[in-house]
């Protein structure tokens, strides 16, 4: 018997049953897009209480349910070509702080899972990978350090050097072999101050007050190479990087959500998403922050925000919105969003549509930024 092999299909099995990826009864209450919305009482609750605390909180949170360190980039390769890329690490606990098993080598109360995302053109890769651990005993295979930071899975690392405080990092992944081998060895270097979303770092994702810790890293330059089916060729371009973790982050009822970080060519980012459900009456939740490019905040009310899908596609055999309008009126923007491919679907245990997007004027058509686009729940 092969006990990798068998390791490795346990801990996928885990995830999926644990974030919800199999199909539940359809008499069974509901528990939001992927078990995001199930009761978590028993874990540590998100909150605004406290203010965020570095370098601590770059690492990882075991006593929440679930976590993730998020990187997505749009990039240009050494032809022109746009090119975008995408690498997640996810954590998930297994059971509640006062329900752990006792550390030991083969004792578990923490999975893993992973994702690598290249798109350029039509072309579009995906790979996925799983990992166990125990929160009090480190078994090498998957984890997160806060100082010096190090996010890993096997092979695949985000990490900055021992002296640089969250600020240059170094990334490699990479999955297959010959023709089909894809992935990335790149270079991130943090140009701005990392942005808290919302009170002391809390986002408050429904009106009920459910929500994340949340703190992003969207100002990051990116040199290196990336292999696509084979091929390497040298990019450059910018990166934002997302931190977030909770226990129970929707309400039942919320469906999916939409989720645009947008580089805008004056040096500012937006960041702002619509989640289905959650909000006043059983309306979608809205939540926008813009920043500039110097780093200073201006969180945009719900009722100063519409985020509208203008055309479907599509893909998976799915309908997934592929253009926005996204208005920010006392900001003056009036935005048209759109895909450069619609084939983004990341085909993995909880699959969800995640890419690169362009940003236009909305009058004029003028092209004025470049950004990422996930939604999940279609």
């Amino acid at each position: 018997m092969n006990y990798s092999r068998l390791s490795t299909a346990l801990v996928a099995m885990a995830c999926a049953a644990l974030i919800g990826c199999q199909e539940s009864p359809t008499d069974a209450a509901p528990q939001g897009f992927a078990g995001l919305g199930a009761n978590a009482e028993e874990f540590a609750q998100a909150d605004a209480s406290t203010p965020l605390s570095f370098p601590r909180d770059h690492g990882a949170h075991p006593d929440y349910r679930i976590e993730w360190w998020y990187l997505t980039a749009n990039l240009e390769d050494d032809q022109g070509q746009p090119l975008g890329l995408q690498w997640t690490l996810f954590r998930q606990a297994l059971t509640p702080p006062d329900e752990r098993p006792a550390p030991s080598p083969w004792a578990v109360d923490q999975v893993w899972m992973a994702h690598l995302g290249i798109s350029r053109g039509e072309t579009h890769v995906a790979a996925e990978r799983f990992a166990r651990s125990h929160s009090e005993h480190a078994n090498g295979q998957a984890g997160v350090e806060a100082a010096p930071f190090q996010a890993w899975i096997d092979d695949w690392s985000l990490e900055s050097r021992p002296d640089a405080n969250f600020e240059d990092f170094t990334l490699q992944a990479y999955s297959g072999e010959g023709a089909e081998r894809s992935g990335y060895t790149l270079n991130l270097s943090a140009q701005g101050p990392l942005i808290w979303h919302g009170e002391n770092g809390f986002n408050a994702k429904t009106v009920e007050g459910q929500g994340s810790r949340y703190y992003s890293q969207p100002f990051l330059n990116i040199t290196g190479r990336v292999t696509l089916n084979g091929e390497t060729r040298e990019v450059s371009g910018q990166g934002w990087l997302d931190r977030e973790w909770s226990s129970q982050l929707l309400t039942p009822e919320q469906t999916g959500w939409d989720w645009f970080s947008l580089h805008l060519d004056d040096g500012r980012k937006l960041m702002a998403y619509r989640l289905r459900g959650g909000g006043e009456a059983g309306g979608d939740y809205v939540f926008a922050h813009l920043i500039s490019a110097d780093g200073q905040t201006q969180l945009i009310g719900a009722d100063r925000v519409t985020l509208t899908p203008l055309a479907t596609q599509t893909v998976a055999n799915r309908d997934i919105p592929t253009r926005w309008s996204l208005t920010l009126p006392d900001a003056d923007l009036q935005l048209t969003v759109e895909a450069r491919h619609p084939n983004r679907w990341m085909p993995t245990s909880v699959p969800y549509w995640e890419g690169d997007v362009v940003v236009r004027q909305a009058e004029t058509q003028e092209k004025i930024g470049v950004g990422y686009l996930e939604m999940t729940g279609y």
